[in-house]
């Protein structure tokens, strides 16, 4: 294939520049290791820990807001915070992929400090809608933009290798969803400790892990010089097939990640040990994105999150039927494997689909835009849920309903491809 000659087309996504008119990114040269494209990777995992990582923690959260601050308000108003919170993060690569496609590694030191002061903001927080605007929007966009360059300058780095390389940079969020959980269990649950300093704290550590991180991320391909967005991509049918599968299983997968503690209460368990399910869903996820992305270069990165997604919906619908400790532990670990996986999985699937390496940032920003839509509806609707049925039931069936349909829908995606469901993409 490298030896066919290539032919010069012209595409909305292609312009003028003969270096983009190229069939696939087979035909590029990639790294595939080194000691800065694996500083990328790991660049990514501690960016992804500061951001990812802090929003995965949220389910503590939601739990110390129902009986301290915000404990005249409704689970599913609180939810609300957490919904904005992963929303902005995943919309915000909307605008952080194409900054980083146009201007390389440069643009993720605003949105960094923007970061650290949306958290010192949140610290001094009291009302409802203070959080919201402060952890939900201001540190979701943040997040998300500082995200984004991680992401794409890992796939920049990789191809053949990418899943595993997806897997280990997203494993970051899982280490961070394992120790912030912990260490806001044990600070806020400290007398001598405030709401406040728990979060400065916090903050502190972040700083600390993302400046380092942020160093490491390079861009190896020069700034594409054309159109910002891209939206010709809109026009491919497994780009569009890709956007929809994953909305679906996003659309379901948060939520036992933000309501896993609350349920857990609910059933007699204690405040604290509910507290370290977060951690323990997080521990497990951190396999779970690093096992299945090693296995999907090998049997295919959309095979995987096919199989994965199915997994998630079906542990998902047995959520209900966990009635003691240890079955809510045990539900909390195989859950936080299987759905961890379809993070760093759809990132993965989501970047080999554009032709030239350049535009990964813009591919990715602008289907996670669409995907994030999922994470904003999914949370509070099954706090409604909650609501009026006082009960978890619905909530089970709710979100693997979503979860399986989403792992289904990539059948059609591997349809698109145009080669064959039995092909190893």
């Amino acid at each position: 294939m490298a030896d066919e000659p290539e032919v010069e087309t012209k595409s909305p996504n292609n312009e003028e520049s003969p270096d983009r008119s190229i069939k696939t990114q087979d035909q590029h040269e990639f790294p595939e290791g080194g000691a800065r494209a694996w500083g990328a990777a790991l660049g990514c995992a501690g960016i992804m820990f500061c951001t990812f990582g802090f929003a995965n923690s949220f389910g503590v959260f939601q739990e110390y807001y129902q009986s301290h601050q915000l404990r005249s308000s409704t689970p599913s108003a609180i939810a609300w915070i957490g919904s904005l919170q992963v929303f902005f993060l995943l919309g915000g690569n909307c605008f952080g992929g194409p900054l980083f496609d146009r201007f390389g590694a440069k643009i993720i030191w605003p949105s960094s400090a923007l970061y650290i002061f949306s958290i010192f903001i949140t610290s001094a927080c009291k009302e409802l809608y203070e959080f919201i605007l402060a952890q939900g929007i201001l540190a979701g966009i943040a997040m998300g933009m500082t995200m984004a360059p991680g992401v794409a300058s890992t796939g920049q780095y990789f191809n053949k290798k990418r899943g595993a390389a997806m897997g280990i940079a997203v494993a970051g969020s899982s280490l961070g969803g394992v120790i912030f959980p912990i260490a806001l269990d044990k600070m806020l649950n400290n007398p001598n400790l405030s709401f406040g300093w728990t979060v400065r704290i916090l903050g502190f550590i972040i700083v600390a892990v993302m400046v380092p991180s942020a160093l490491a991320i390079r861009a190896r391909l020069p700034p594409r010089k054309e159109r910002f967005f891209l939206l010709g991509a809109f026009k491919e049918p497994q780009y569009i097939a890709l956007i929809f599968s994953v909305w679906l299983s996003i659309l379901g997968v948060f939520v036992p990640i933000f309501y896993i503690p609350s349920y857990a209460v609910s059933k007699g368990m204690g405040t604290e040990l509910a507290f370290y399910l977060t951690a323990i869903l997080n521990a497990a996820s951190f396999f779970g994105r690093v096992i299945p992305g090693i296995t999907a270069d090998k049997v295919g990165r959309l095979n995987m999150l096919l199989v994965m997604a199915v997994c998630t919906g079906i542990l998902a619908m047995c959520w209900q039927r966990t009635n003691s400790n240890a079955a809510i532990i045990v539900f909390a670990t195989l859950y936080g494997f299987t759905s961890g996986s379809i993070v760093s999985l759809m990132t993965a699937c989501f970047t080999q689909i554009p032709k030239h390496p350049g535009d990964i940032g813009t591919y990715l920003g602008q289907a996670l835009l669409v995907v994030a839509t999922g994470a904003l509806i999914g949370p509070p609707v099954s706090g409604a849920l909650v609501n009026h049925y006082h009960s978890f039931d619905q909530v089970s069936y709710f979100c693997g309903a979503m979860s399986l349909a989403g792992g289904l829908s990539v059948v059609v995606v591997k349809y698109t491809s145009g080669k064959g469901f039995w092909a190893k993409i």
